[in-house]
């Protein structure tokens, strides 16, 4: 029973991550919104929903280990495994004006975090450097959108229903409750279910809740290699570990501080998780910034370092 209530947990977070991003682009795209800043903010916000969503439910439920992991270990799962795949499988050359900065902010953002919870707490102060970064890409992602505005001005605003307005606003209000409802249950069965595995809630967090909140992305890339979009693929994955470092935990700091505590970062967070997540931050972008381009054996390089992660933590 706790095995089903936590896959009903995983399945109501990436349904409704799924419900609640055709709603937000559907109403976007009716008032007229370009697709660029679809794209460039709702999207990447919203496939980081699931992540958000568990981590501060994890913090509010006393499960910190559970939730930090989870932040840490979606953006390793992002670059190691899925990222991985996208480019073993499809290497590309990347567009430079669009990548670089955003591949600098994603280690900006790794390296931060690292550095400013090695003393095994994340203050809230400190954390706002990491909400500094993430103003950075919001703003980057804004001067971009407007560079590509004058295509998107062309086209008119749908004309749509009432009744159909009605409907995409439910599911973009059902895709919230389920992701609500999805992450509680996630929490709750996810911290039983490591205690009957006698396994830590840091690695459930960091393996089976990580990977499982990283199933948006997943699903996006896979979609992505089937249809030979490499781009569409790396820019969903580096926007949304972007997010992933550089507002998650401060958001988890400043709820644990409202209850008067600091987030507490474990050992095995500051010792593995961290240190893996920026090497890995590194080896996804250092060829694509030197070269312009990924290749092969960069994927197959950071599939089996994500496997070697995973051996060590259950060694």
């Amino acid at each position: 029973m706790t095995i089903l209530l936590f896959l009903l947990g995983l399945l109501l977070i990436v349904k409704g991550g799924d419900w609640f991003l055709d709603g937000a682009v559907w109403i976007a795209e009716a008032t007229g919104v370009p697709r660029f800043i679809i794209g460039a903010t709702i999207v990447s916000l919203a496939t980081t929903l699931p992540e958000l969503t568990v981590s501060i439910t994890g913090v509010i439920q006393g499960e910190v280990d559970l939730a930090v992991g989870n932040a840490v270990g979606s953006v390793t799962a992002n670059l190691g495994l899925i990222l991985g795949i996208s480019v073993f499988c499809l290497p590309s050359v990347v567009n430079r004006k669009q990548f670089n900065l955003k591949a600098l902010l994603m280690v900006s953002g790794a390296a931060l975090l690292f550095l400013l919870c090695r003393g095994g707490s994340l203050p809230v102060i400190a954390s706002l450097l990491l909400f500094v970064v993430f103003g950075v890409y919001l703003v980057n992602n804004i001067v971009d959108a407007r560079a590509g505005m004058a295509e998107e001005r062309k086209s008119h605003r749908r004309t749509v229903s009432h009744r159909q307005m009605y409907m995409k606003l439910g599911l973009f209000v059902v895709g919230i409750a389920a992701i609500v409802a999805g992450s509680q249950l996630l929490i709750k069965y996810g911290s039983e279910l490591a205690l009957l595995l006698g396994v830590p809630s840091s690695i459930i967090g960091v393996t089976m809740v990580a990977i499982g909140t990283s199933l948006p992305e997943l699903v996006t890339t896979l979609t992505a290699i089937a249809k030979k979009e490499a781009s569409m693929s790396v820019g969903n994955i580096i926007g949304a570990n972007v997010i992933d470092l550089t507002m998650i935990l401060p958001v988890c700091s400043a709820v644990s501080a409202a209850s008067g505590d600091q987030l507490t970062i474990g050992l095995q967070t500051t010792t593995l998780d961290l240190p893996v997540c920026l090497g890995i931050c590194l080896l996804a972008v250092l060829p694509p910034l030197i070269q312009g381009k990924f290749y092969r054996w960069q994927g197959a390089l950071m599939l089996g370092m994500y496997g070697a992660y995973l051996a060590i933590l259950f060694a």
